[in-house]
């Protein structure tokens, strides 16, 4: 099975994402590193960003897969050699080339506005042109399956001229993403009955939220060559996600993709980071809730026989189990979670009710761990007479200017914190009043633990949780932090978003001064 990934072209045209030429650099070596075929890098004659992407992509030394330029057809009533687009694809050197053309009539006649032999000369033209440089053609059948419901005569002409012409690869395009897995089925079938000397292949838009099904159908079908983006990022709704469907393949289907399935997990949360979206923890195989147990019954059956409450191991994708603290867990599910923090605490102990009783008291209240492991561990240890406190509070004080002068930040933060005997003073502005609190509490710790440099706050999230109390509400705040990859989540809780965020920022400090055994 060959895999072409296009998160730098396809993904690249996802709302909210622009990839810097480090970044894109950066998503290569990922992928290369975890064993795709193709890669599919961008347009050269698009923008310059993409040209001199592949300037520098000729320095590089992949191990595996294989970089591929993506361009269109020749424009209509142009020679293929005098085309520019397609001189700026011989130009980007690629062992591989990508060409897209129509193969619905809608198409050709109303936006190519070109007639329907001239689109099929095209086509046949171009892949003639790029062919006769030596190299790898792959053509993208644009709204193939759209254009097979509406016309399967010419659809399949278009794609006979290119495999005729000497396309290596011709990739059916659901380009819309409407088109439904039973469909998928018996077009990829009738495709791959009719061009059996050459490699089909397929690429999907996630429109009706099938693009991983219909990927995984269309290889039943008989479809050799799958395209796809890490994380499914894409145009509107997203692209097949690569990541879901190279899983599927291996763990499911039981074939071979060449890849490192056990560096699923790192690959996506990578790509992600550089991307700077979100991981989706609710995301198949590789979410941090993919494999997070939190009924007591499940982590009982878990504990005894993993899969009965788990399809796969976590470990095969590179993921990892999880076992979540909560008002419906109880002394099993604690003590296996305990297992991660203390080895001194057995079955029958009295602290692991004292544990549980504060757990459920404290989540009555609207704390909730589930999503905390830093603050739980924190409370254990503190319970536990394990916990180490690397500074006290004396006090803290905000305030804000409304309306702020233009351009300046609006709110103060005062902190007096000690370590020891040593009281160390600190202020701070910041853009709200957390904000410069937490700028505060880090300008007086870094004093005593310069390594706070490296921490960083990556969410904050508030979340109310007695609406009818209005604004005397009590609030939930979680904070995630992280440093050289690391990532930890803290929780605070109160009527005050002040104090919960206090809370939590506290957690967070001490957590990381904790692993570090400062």
């Amino acid at each position: 099975m060959e895999i072409l990934d296009t998160t730098l072209r396809d993904g690249a045209q996802c709302e909210g994402i622009s990839f810097s030429l480090s970044d894109k650099m950066k998503i290569v070596n990922a992928l290369d590193n975890f064993g795709v075929d193709l890669i599919e890098a961008g347009n050269p004659f698009s923008n310059p960003k993409d040209a001199e992407f592949f300037k520098e992509a000729k320095k590089l030394r992949l191990l595996r897969a294989r970089l591929v330029a993506f361009g269109s057809t020749r424009r209509k009533g142009v020679m293929a050699e005098d085309d520019e687009g397609l001189k700026a694809l011989i130009g980007a050197d690629t062992p591989c080339v990508a060409i897209f053309g129509k193969c619905s009539k809608m198409h050709v006649q109303d936006i190519l506005k070109v007639s329907l032999d001239e689109n099929i000369e095209m086509v046949g033209d171009t892949v003639r042109f790029v062919k006769s440089f030596g190299k790898e053609v792959i053509f993208d059948a644009e709204h193939f399956y759209d254009g097979y419901k509406d016309s399967p005569e010419y659809a399949l002409k278009v794609v006979e001229k290119a495999i005729l012409s000497g396309a290596d690869t011709v990739c059916l395009c659901d380009t819309n993403g409407g088109t439904m897995p039973d469909e998928i089925y018996a077009i990829t079938k009738d495709v791959v009955g009719r061009f059996g000397g050459v490699r089909i292949g397929t690429h999907f838009h996630n429109d009706t939220g099938c693009a991983v099904a219909n990927a995984c159908i269309a290889v039943k079908a008989g479809a050799e060559h799958i395209q796809g983006t890490v994380n499914g990022i894409g145009e509107r709704c997203g692209n097949t996600d690569l990541i879901s469907v190279i899983a599927n393949l291996n763990l499911k289907l039981g074939i071979d993709t060449s890849s490192k399935i056990e560096s699923l997990t790192s690959l996506s949360r990578a790509v992600g980071e550089i991307s700077n979206v979100a991981i989706d923890k609710r995301k198949p195989y590789v979410g941090s809730s993919a494999f997070a147990h939190k009924g007591g019954m499940h982590i009982d059956g878990v504990n005894k026989l993993s899969e009965s409450f788990e399809h796969v191991r976590p470990e095969s994708v590179g993921n990892r189990r999880r076992f979540l603290l909560s008002e419906v867990s109880g002394k099993n599910a604690l003590l296996l979670k305990l297992k991660n923090i203390s080895n001194d605490v057995e079955k029958d102990d009295p602290i692991l009710g004292e544990i549980l009783a504060k757990l459920k008291e404290l989540e009555a209240y609207g704390y909730q761990f589930e999503g905390a492991d830093a603050s739980f561990e924190l409370l254990v240890k503190r319970m536990m007479g394990e916990f180490k406190e690397h500074f006290k509070l004396v006090m803290y004080k905000t305030n804000e200017e409304c309306p702020a002068p233009e351009g300046e930040r609006n709110s103060f933060a005062f902190v007096k914190i000690s370590v020891g005997d040593v009281c160390e003073v600190s202020a701070a502005q910041g853009n709200g009043p957390v904000n410069a609190l937490d700028t505060a509490l880090r300008k007086a710790l870094k004093v005593f633990y310069p390594s706070l440099e490296k921490v960083e706050l990556v969410d904050y999230k508030v979340r109310v949780l007695d609406t009818g109390s209005a604004t005397g509400s009590k609030v939930r705040v979680l904070i995630e932090s992280g440093t050289d990859g690391k990532r930890w989540t803290t929780v605070g809780v109160s009527t005050d978003i002040i104090e919960a965020s206090w809370s939590a920022l506290v957690d967070s400090i001490e957590y990381y001064l904790s692993k570090e055994n400062i």
